[in-house]
């Protein structure tokens, strides 16, 4: 058995803690070794869920003193590239979180620093390490559906004004001259995006030739909380996602690929996937996932192939590119929204019927008659790379 690859984990709160949790969880197994952990400051014995690997603020020279195989990423999403490359430039492999940068630009210094070093890198779309997306790929192929016709994405998510005030760049587009585009499409519901995408088989920044979007909030930030977008596919296909953050109740998110002949739901945090189509009554699968740190390993270990290398993200960032460039998003006129009593959160009244009916028309808001829906007047056409 091969000696268990140590491990430094660079944000360990916040998210992190599900990231410290994995790493436990597979050093337990013998795969990994959690050698250090990059935090502002240090974590306890409790935090840290055992005994305290080496720590310190300063990441480059703690991948040095761990002599670290494996990088996993975990930082406010500006600090991504940079961080990813000081790990790169030093032969650590590496876990990303995603989004994997808040811009194309960002996106490409990464990556093509990355494969300058011929180092693996995996992006942290844990939705894409489910069985049933391989599944669904094969249902497509084999016409269960006939023809795909286009693909939804639907998240209506409850989260309370606290969560917008959880860090210093959240809900922020930019912070101190840096990009952020910390949107309800970009961060909290970003696996919506690359999942349909992925789904389409529109995966590679090429596979996208036009992009749409509308952006909107109801509260108090920069960026937006109820928006949706659509992406044109270089095959002609429509992938249209809608989010918010103030739905009336939480929803489970889902993406739907629609057919001539039928429809795929995929519940792609529940791994839960439900086929109808002509002729059949309906048909429900449940599916494993492969943990995405436990994938690199395999691939750092036995050659396996990476699920999420940063190639197959190109797709999603174009959307992130999109977003970036699109006017500020708009602020909902008070009469679109109120405050939900006890609770701290703002809600849009009609809103998940809206988000419901966008993955099933791959409709827009502002084409489903929302009036407070900002138009988009021309569609982003192909989005620059420079």
């Amino acid at each position: 058995m091969n000696a268990p690859l140590p491990v430094v984990l660079a944000g360990a709160r916040g998210h992190g803690r599900w990231h410290v949790a994995n790493i436990r969880r597979l050093e337990r197994a013998g795969l990994v070794r959690l050698a250090g952990i990059c935090e502002l400051s240090p974590l306890t014995e409790e935090e840290a869920g055992g005994e305290l690997p080496e720590q310190s603020a300063d990441f480059g020279a703690l991948l040095d003193s761990t002599g670290a195989r494996i990088a996993v990423i975990c930082t406010p999403i500006p600090t991504h590239t940079d961080l990813a490359l000081t790990a790169a430039r030093r032969g650590v492999h590496l876990l990303l979180e995603k989004p994997p940068a808040p811009s194309y630009a960002e996106f490409r210094r990464m990556a093509d620093g990355i494969a300058e070093a011929g180092v693996a890198c995996q992006i942290g779309f844990q939705s894409l390490g489910s069985h049933a997306v391989p599944a669904i790929r094969a249902l497509i192929a084999e016409g269960a559906i006939g023809e795909v016709t286009g693909v939804g994405g639907a998240g209506a998510w409850v989260r309370d004004e606290a969560y917008f005030r959880r860090a210093p760049w959240a809900g922020r587009r930019r912070l101190d001259g840096a990009d952020v585009i910390d949107g309800a499409l970009t961060n909290p519901l970003a696996h919506a995006v690359a999942t349909a995408l992925a789904l389409d088989g529109a995966v590679r920044a090429e596979d996208v030739a036009g992009i749409e979007t509308e952006l909107s909030h109801a509260n108090d930030i920069e960026a937006d909380d109820t928006s949706c977008v659509r992406i044109t596919t270089a095959r002609g296909h429509r992938v249209t996602v809608a989010a918010t953050l103030c739905a009336e109740r939480a929803g489970e998110p889902y993406v739907l690929v629609h057919g001539s002949s039928g429809r795929i739901t995929f519940w792609y945090k529940q791994d839960r996937v439900l086929l109808q189509r002509a002729g059949h009554g309906p048909e429900e699968y449940d599916h494993g996932r492969t943990d995405l740190l436990e994938n690199l390993v395999a691939h750092l270990t036995t050659g396996a192939a990476l699920l999420v290398p940063p190639d197959g993200t190109g797709a999603f960032m174009k959307v992130v590119e999109a977003i970036r460039r699109a006017p500020d998003p708009e602020p909902l006129p008070d009469a679109a929204w109120h405050s939900v009593p006890g609770e701290s959160r703002r809600v849009v009244p009609g809103i998940d019927g809206l988000v419901a009916a966008a993955a099933d028309t791959l409709s827009l808001y502002s084409e489903l008659g929302a009036p407070w829906a900002p138009r988009t007047e021309q569609p982003l056409k192909e989005v620059s790379t420079r």
